[in-house]
């Protein structure tokens, strides 16, 4: 049921647009949500399918910089939206007529950036009179765990089966802990006090010319090296709060990189291993610390960082050791995408209580924490 100026509307199947703009991928995504059958088991509450996830990158675009130009990546925005938006329709092979709801990410991210894709959204909202919802980008990456493939089905069950539940959220900007205890319930149980693990990762590639991003380079290049050559330390590891400290770890491999001074692709591909395996260390620990203390039912991966095959697979390991669930996104969806958008789109729809924002209202909001609906 939602209330819009006033009327009472009620979905059975329904079809969710997600727009996302938060950095330097413009996506546009749509999701179809059908309800339970009669037949349907207890804790059975319907279907998911991304019909289309559309994602517009622009790492060739700041590749030459070394990072995302908050200026370009806008200008980027601006010109791809429409397009992005008309081929995600033409993916899903449905016309604006048949969307129910109206997602956009409005934070955390670059503001330049939300604001075109806000804009854009509310555009379109207006055009077409549909309902526009706003989405925390953070909480996107947690629903990323409740997407199946593209055009495949997931059946959704009862938070109860999964809950309380605890998402280690890891990406280029943010690094967190947070505890669901239901859907739109979260608790902040620690974050990264400087560098996020993903800025880490892109910023020892830096340090080593290796190329942008980072994160996929520096892990590529780990598998070829030997984890144990160099021990770098594990900042905050043993400290009894559950936040991260990344700074420290990169300034002792920039100093390594120092004394060396001349590097050598062996070299560098065991300071990759070193750094990848230190990072990882601290991750999977504090992350497993957290679920006992939390008596958690399951754990959850997600943001860009989560695609790195080690720390999914340290992880998987140590949940398994625990007898907890597991989940971690498919790869199509490690990375920031629309389709997470729309999927958190649902959830509030589904489970606020009150009227949906006048169009006006929705602000971007860089800094965006993760909080209760």
């Amino acid at each position: 049921m939602l209330i819009i100026n006033g009327e009472m509307i009620e979905f059975k199947t329904m079809k969710i647009l997600g727009i996302e703009t938060s950095c330097d991928e413009t996506s546009i995504a749509i999701l179809n949500v059908n309800p339970p059958t009669h037949k349907a088991s207890k804790g059975h509450l319907g279907r998911i399918k991304v019909l289309s996830n559309i994602i517009s990158s622009q790492v060739k675009i700041h590749a030459p910089y070394g990072g995302v130009v908050p200026s370009l990546a806008a200008r980027e925005h601006e010109k791809n939206l429409k397009p992005v938006f008309e081929k995600a329709l033409k993916g899903a092979k449905t016309e604006m007529t048949d969307i129910d709801l109206i997602a956009v990410t409005i934070g955390p991210g670059l503001e330049i950036a939300l604001w075109k894709g806000i804009n854009f959204a509310k555009s379109i909202a207006q055009e077409f009179k549909k309902p526009l919802i706003a989405v925390n980008h953070l909480e996107g990456h947690i629903y990323s765990n409740w997407l199946p493939p593209l055009n495949k089905t997931k059946t959704l069950r009862s938070f109860s089966e999964v809950g309380p539940a605890l998402n280690l959220i890891v990406s280029g900007g943010h690094t967190q802990l947070v505890l669901m205890t239901g859907h739109g319930k979260f608790k902040i149980l620690g974050e990264t006090q400087d560098d996020a693990a993903g800025e880490a990762f892109d910023k020892i590639a830096k340090m080593m010319s290796l190329g942008y991003p980072g994160g996929p380079i520096v892990s590529k290049m780990a598998e070829k090296g030997n984890p144990k050559k160099f021990q770098f330390p594990r900042p905050m590891l043993n400290q009894k709060n559950y936040n991260f400290s990344f700074s420290g770890l990169k300034t002792a491999v920039l100093y390594l990189i120092k004394d060396l001074r001349n590097l050598n692709e062996k070299i560098k591909a065991d300071i990759c291993a070193s750094f990848q395996q230190a990072v990882i260390d601290v991750l999977v620990q504090k992350t497993i610390k957290a679920a006992k203390e939390y008596k958690v039912k399951s754990i959850l991966l997600s943001g860009g960082v989560s695609a790195n095959k080690l720390l999914r697979k340290t992880l998987q390991k140590e949940t398994k050791k625990l007898k907890l669930l597991y989940s971690q996104p498919d790869l199509q969806y490690t990375g920031d995408n629309a389709a997470m958008t729309a999927a958190v789109g649902y959830y509030k729809f589904k489970y606020k209580k009150h009227k949906m924002p006048n169009f006006e209202s929705l602000v971007v909001d860089a800094n965006l924490p993760v909080k209760n609906w």
